[in-house]
């Protein structure tokens, strides 16, 4: 089992590479879904890969972002120039994406991210037809569904094991997007999750903020043992000591020590073991960053420590709803009925403090001991490749050492080095084959460490200490030089050798359309409502509403017969020769209608909603027809958990107010204000599409009607959201 660490930087990436990542994801700057991390220039990449490559470690860059044809197109020299220096894989979130990158570079891979939303083996599968390598699942899994995946297909998966948890399924949380044009799906959220919200009855708290995720040594085994190929750690904006603690971590556990973890010394809002078990308890009402550990709580004049505390620890200060006072860093101690200074005041000692009115707690923030511990291992430890090396020998002949990499007991690295002169017979004392190893084991600061070394040589031979020094030197420089340039590819050699040339489409201008009304209904009295006056109001279509996620546990609840599919599942399986596909699915170019229009039931795309008009015009021609929605109670959240009673709605700081829907499934947010863009139905017609979609949620039979009617009078309150603004 490998481990998946993150690098937001060089510093974390040197990070995660000492503490032994198998594999790293960062990010190019300007793309990926954590945009605003630091992330990491073309020539910064370049210098990863030759790092992480000489230690044994591979580097992934995170594309994993919807994206437009320009986009798609504008990468390609970045992604030439690094597929051929050795980028190991690319992931993606864009189907469309995905196959531009299959076809002009065939030997990487591509993995999907868990952006992609696939929760079951039928879209996994699928995947795999389209060249997909590995997937990342879903958060919202349990150990019984990834069980049951693992069970049903062999395309390799990753799973998350610790970090910050989304409260909505990833690719499927379009919140901050549509109320501030920052998509999470452009890697731009800003985390409206986070924020303080009021409930319908008027209470205050974080009710969508959710603890981070810190699987232990059970899940681990659990996941180790069914055959998950790689587990993945979340924090590219995690600082260092993080980023090395938490791998370090996980290695101990994949090696078979139940050790405890630092990880909630150095980063703390609540830990959880996530959706890995069916208890679900994610959520941390009471504060949503960083707070750190509750070391101690206010009793009179005094703090009452319920951990050590020593100088150089950073602490906050709370109220008794955690509400943050102010912090300090201790630089002296005052504790009661101690004369003696100290450094360190232990548990169940009170020690003085000018802490502000309204105190209740103390949280340390920053934990002096573990971090220098943790800095101290950065500084002395660093990952080594693990090499065999062969010597031979014979009296009258050159002597020979190879020194080689492998994998699957097959040498997939090797390089040879002679010496100069011939071996010659020993006049004295004979060299002795533990005297060649103990030479030859002194690789000293190079990234190789040598676990095997096989010596064959004659009886009563000598050869010079200093040779065989020589030898280790040269051959240790051939090796990293072959190892580099075994990664080295030559993309316009593949090509020719395939007989590919470069994939790109041509983009055909679109014609203006005959447009048609179709609606989408929540309940039995939208449907009623709409089909008694679908003649009236020219409305051709009347399709129920689906769920945006297809878990491998509910595939049962699906119905196949519906023809909206608002999943790969619902679309793959569906029974109905034409399916309208849903508009939750993301699509935002050419490439990805390119890819859909092979799958022979699909007969219309509902266009993503957080593209511009001016982008939707120009994704052209397509046997697919194109449909936007005029009209929604937009969705801000798809959730696995389910929020109580009285949070029939929430309410943010700014006033804005979402709606909170439950189904069979799980809950859903959407937006109280709807889209409505019914008012300009004749200038849509420049933007080339076939359908116009009403999309009814929570609607009642009035209301329908009332919407139902603008279709004639075209007054209506109009809101466009990111049809005119798009999206960042």
């Amino acid at each position: 089992m490998k481990i998946v660490a993150p690098a937001g930087n060089k510093e974390r990436f040197f990070a995660a590479i000492k503490a032994t990542a198998d594999e790293i994801y960062l990010g190019l700057k300007g793309f990926g879904a954590r945009r605003n991390a630091e992330n990491f220039t073309l020539d910064e990449i370049k210098e990863a890969l030759d790092y992480a490559h000489l230690r044994g470690s591979r580097i992934f860059l995170t594309l994993n972002t919807i994206m437009t044809n320009r986009e798609i197109e504008m990468l390609y020299p970045t992604l030439k120039e690094l597929y051929n220096y050795g980028l190991d894989a690319i992931i993606v979130q864009d189907l469309g994406y995905a196959k531009y990158l299959h076809e002009n570079f065939p030997e990487i891979e591509i993995h999907g991210s868990t952006q992609l939303t696939v929760a079951n083996h039928y879209e996994i599968n699928y995947l795999k037809t389209l060249g997909f390598k590995r997937v990342v699942l879903p958060r919202e899994l349990s150990f019984e569904e990834i069980k049951s995946i693992r069970e049903n297909t062999d395309m390799e998966l990753e799973v998350f094991v610790s970090g910050s948890l989304c409260v909505s399924f990833s690719g499927n949380c379009y919140l901050s997007s549509f109320i501030g044009g920052r998509s999470g799906n452009r890697g731009m959220c800003a985390q409206p999750c986070r924020k303080e919200y009021k409930d319908s009855c008027g209470n205050s708290s974080y009710f969508l903020s959710p603890k981070d995720q810190l699987l232990g040594f059970e899940e681990i085994q659990k996941l180790k043992n069914i055959g998950i190929e790689s587990i993945k750690i979340e924090g590219r904006m995690k600082d260092v000591n993080y980023v090395y603690e938490t791998v370090s971590y996980y290695r101990n556990l994949i090696d078979g020590l139940n050790i405890k973890s630092n990880t909630s010394k150095l980063f703390n809002r609540g830990y959880s073991k996530g959706y890995f078990y069916s208890n679900k308890e994610i959520i941390n009402s009471d504060y949503s960053y960083n707070m750190g550990e509750k070391i101690g709580e206010v009793t009179g004049k005094y703090i009452k420590l319920s951990q050590d505390l020593i100088c150089g620890d950073g602490i906050t200060f709370l109220s008794a709803n955690y509400k943050n006072l102010g912090g300090e860093f201790i630089n002296k101690l005052d504790i009661v009925s101690i004369q003696d200074e100290r450094k360190i005041a232990y548990t169940g000692e009170k020690i003085s403090l000018n802490f502000p009115v309204g105190t209740k707690y103390i949280f340390r923030n920053y934990n002096k001991k573990i971090n220098d511990e943790v800095a101290k291992e950065i500084k002395n430890n660093n990952k080594k490749l693990k090499i065999k090396a062969e010597f031979e020998a014979k009296i009258g002949m050159i002597s020979k050492l190879s020194l080689y990499v492998e994998k699957d007991n097959f040498k997939i690295v090797e390089v040879e080095v002679f010496s100069e002169v011939k071996t010659q017979k020993a006049l004295k004392k004979q060299l002795e084959i533990e005297e060649i190893k103990d030479k030859l084991s002194e690789i000293g600061e190079s990234e190789f460490v040598l676990t095997d070394i096989d010596v064959n040589i004659e009886n009563g031979i000598f050869i010079p200490l200093s040779e065989i020094k020589s030898l280790k030197r040269n051959a240790v420089e051939k090796l990293q030089e072959k190892i580099l340039n075994f990664y080295r590819r030559d993309l316009d050699k593949e090509l020719k050798e395939k007989g590919k040339t470069y994939y790109k489409l041509a983009i055909e201008k679109d014609d203006e359309k005959s447009m048609s009304y179709i609606a989408i209904v929540s309940n039995d009295e939208q449907y009623e409502t709409v089909n008694s006056l679908k003649n009236e109001y020219g409305i051709e279509e009347i399709y129920h509403r689906t769920y945006d996620v297809a878990k491998q546990s509910s595939l049962g609840k699906h119905d196949l017969s519906n023809s909206l599919a608002s999943n790969l599942y619902e679309l793959l399986e569906n029974k109905n020769s034409k399916v309208l596909l849903n508009w939750n699915m993301n699509i935002t170019n050419s490439y990805t209608l390119k890819v859909l229009e092979n799958i022979k039931n699909l007969d219309t795309v509902i266009i993503s909603p957080e593209l511009n008009f001016a982008k939707i015009r120009f994704l052209g021609k397509t046997q697919l027809k194109k449909a936007i929605l005029i009209y929604s109670k937009l969705k801000g959240m798809t959730i696995d958990i389910e929020l109580t009673e009285d949070k029939k709605f929430l309410t943010n700081v700014e006033g804005d107010k979402y709606l909170v829907s439950k189904n069979k499934f799980g809950t859903e947010i959407f937006i109280e204000k709807p889209l409505n863009i019914i008012n300009i139905i004749e200038k849509l017609k420049m933007y080339c599409v076939d359908k116009l979609v009403l999309e009814f949620t929570n609607e009642t039979k009035e209301e329908v009607e009332k919407v139902l009617k603008q279709l004639k009078t075209r007054k209506g309150e109009y809101r466009e959201y990111n049809y005119k603004r798009g999206v960042y």
